[in-house]
């Protein structure tokens, strides 16, 4: 076995992938109902929030679709720092629509105030952030950006892509004012991928009913519509909401905040690492995601080369993503890595690094 330190798809434990063989239900029945309403009810803690949370088969990018699709009729403002955020961005044009983006160099944060500036200068109907950058280690300050922006444009949607990080950093939708919040479930959630989760809020519901063209699959008053009856309209990713059942009830029972502060600590011990040998870390300080480490490769290291020295250890990192293939290296702690995996991996790198 090879443990995966990779930002996704991510190690899942063995009870959860058991989960996957149990018989298969017709999903028109009153047995996937009691599921649905279980599972997307414990959901919510996630979320931190009373809104409705909906399943999709699906990843976190047909979320990202589904937020423009529904919420706007044509202007969407786009916070740029990473290649998800530009996906985001690009999703939105593909989409027909007059999207624009706020952009910042990507070892930098999308800074609040620049946001305010940006909707006071023209209305947009919705704000997309990309909470945890996972293409650089980089978090972006929501709850500040989203106070920003309610500030300056209190009608503009506010949708974050929490994707890398949310069940591994605490996100509160409702404290924070948030109207879609969507996530997927091979990263923080350690689930296999293929299914996806997101949060709505009242006003983002009634907003998608003024939007023409919504499409149907992630039609948000379709989804609404089955969603009161325990449903969903398309058929559902059975075998992973049975283990997301098991999952969230391992979830909550190691506790949320305990969750939470385990990848604080894992993040800190792997940035600590780097820096004590001669590396730098891509995001500034203040900014650093807790659920993945984007290290700078200021010592010229051969990343390939250290990744075939890992897997012959049985562990595997992830290269830098996009532009910074080669410049940076990633090491992702999230889903169900413990500290004891986190200190086998510096060990190893520490060998190879001589």
């Amino acid at each position: 076995m090879t443990r995966m330190f990779v930002p996704g798809p991510v190690d899942v434990e063995p009870q959860v992938l058991a989960a996957q063989t149990r018989p298969m239900l017709p999903h028109r029945s009153q047995e996937f109902e009691t599921l649905y309403r279980e599972v997307s009810q414990k959901a919510r803690q996630l979320f931190f929030t009373s809104q409705r949370v909906y399943l999709t088969a699906s990843s976190g990018s047909g979320w990202q679709e589904a937020a423009v699709r529904n919420l706007a009729n044509r202007s969407v403002l786009a916070c740029v720092n990473g290649a998800f955020a530009r996906r985001w961005y690009e999703v939105a044009l593909a989409n027909g629509k007059q999207a624009e983006a706020l952009e910042t160099e990507w070892h930098r944060p999308i800074e609040p105030g620049q946001v305010a500036e940006a909707l006071r200068m023209r209305h947009y109907e919705i704000l997309t952030v990309v909470h945890n950058e996972t293409s650089t280690g980089l978090e972006n300050p929501v709850r500040e950006i989203a106070e920003a922006a309610r500030s300056a444009s209190p009608d503009t949607l506010i949708c974050v892509d929490a994707v890398s990080s949310l069940g591994g950093v605490k996100i509160e939708m409702d404290a924070w004012g948030l109207d879609l919040v969507l996530t997927s479930s091979q990263k923080c959630l350690a689930l296999p991928p293929g299914l996806a989760l997101a949060a709505v809020s009242e006003r983002a519901l009634e907003r998608a009913a003024a939007v023409e063209n919504r499409g149907w699959y992630f039609d948000l008053l379709l989804l609404e519509k089955h969603r009161l009856k325990d449903s969903t309209p398309a058929t559902p990713a059975l075998s992973l909401i049975y283990a997301l059942q098991v999952q969230l009830e391992r979830i909550l029972t190691e506790g949320l905040e305990a969750r939470f502060a385990r990848h604080q600590a894992m993040a800190e011990r792997v940035q600590a690492w780097a820096l004590a040998h001669g590396l730098e870390l891509f995001a500034p300080e203040g900014y650093r995601s807790r659920t993945v480490t984007t290290i700078a490769n200021t010592r010229g290291l051969e990343v390939a080369a250290l990744n075939a020295y890992l897997l012959r250890q049985g562990m595997r990192i992830a290269n830098g993503y996009g532009p910074l293939k080669g410049k940076t290296f990633r090491i992702a702690h999230m889903g169900d890595t413990q500290m004891t995996h986190i200190e086998d991996l510096l060990a190893a790198m520490s060998a190879f690094l001589g």
